[in-house]
């Protein structure tokens, strides 16, 4: 299981202190949402030989509209594993889900984010995972988690109904704020899920991250297809 991070400076746990806490709650690799500092120990090869943790180069665009987003996402979608992009209003929900260049769609319920059963139906028709963020739900208190909880109970039928791909995070900026799997899916539940549900929303991070390794590899040339010679039979 993956779980995906933002750390220093835009977090407060640099990468290397985030992966070596999500080793210890027992996951096998942490998504750097953002691009962390340059530093040695920022480095994925040095924390992957010091932890056992894989890390991946992430990033996550945060747009103040649909324009702006597009932009970012012909800048970073060579560069990165995994392309996400930040909901939260109606515009960008669609935007993120009608590219077959974005991953995740992130936080779609926040701010002034909607999800609807047309933005769920793109989703599944560009293979972009849409985030159940449990960071609101284990940090908040009060009116403000009672209305994050209502809004991931509304997601989840919506990504039940139409089968849309998904993602499970605590979105963590610290390593105090990281979860371990158990946590997580004891959130799940109450939102709906079942625990084999938000494990699979944990575990889909790395599957995304094996198919576009293999994507960004020499040998990809479309989904199905790879260049190369082709062996006779004898």
């Amino acid at each position: 299981m993956y779980e995906a991070v933002r750390a220093w400076p835009d977090g407060d746990s640099t990468v290397s202190r985030l992966a070596y806490t999500a080793c210890e709650y027992g996951y096998d690799g942490v998504v750097v949402r953002n691009q962390p500092a340059a530093s040695p120990e920022s480095e994925p090869e040095r924390i992957r030989d010091a932890y056992g943790v894989d890390v991946v180069e992430g990033f996550e665009i945060r747009a103040d509209g649909p324009s702006q987003a597009s932009g970012h996402v012909g800048n970073y979608r060579p560069k990165v594993t995994l392309l996400l992009v930040r909901g939260g209003t109606p515009k960008l929900n669609r935007f993120a889900v009608e590219s077959d260049r974005v991953d995740v769609l992130t936080d779609p319920m926040g701010g002034r984010g909607d999800f609807n059963h047309v933005l769920a139906k793109a989703a599944v028709e560009n293979g972009v995972r849409v985030e159940f963020n449990f960071g609101p739900v284990l940090r908040q208190s009060g009116g403000p988690r009672v209305q994050a909880l209502s809004a991931l109970r509304k997601l989840r039928e919506l990504v039940e109904k139409y089968d849309v791909p998904y993602v499970v995070s605590a979105d963590a900026s610290s390593h105090l704020q990281l979860r371990a799997p158990r946590e997580v899916v004891a959130v799940g539940e109450a939102v709906g899920f079942d625990a084999e549900q938000v494990r699979t929303g944990l575990e889909e991070w790395h599957r995304l991250v094996e198919r576009n390794r293999e994507r960004m590899g020499d040998g990809f040339f479309a989904p199905g297809h790879k260049r190369g010679r082709y062996e006779e039979e004898p």
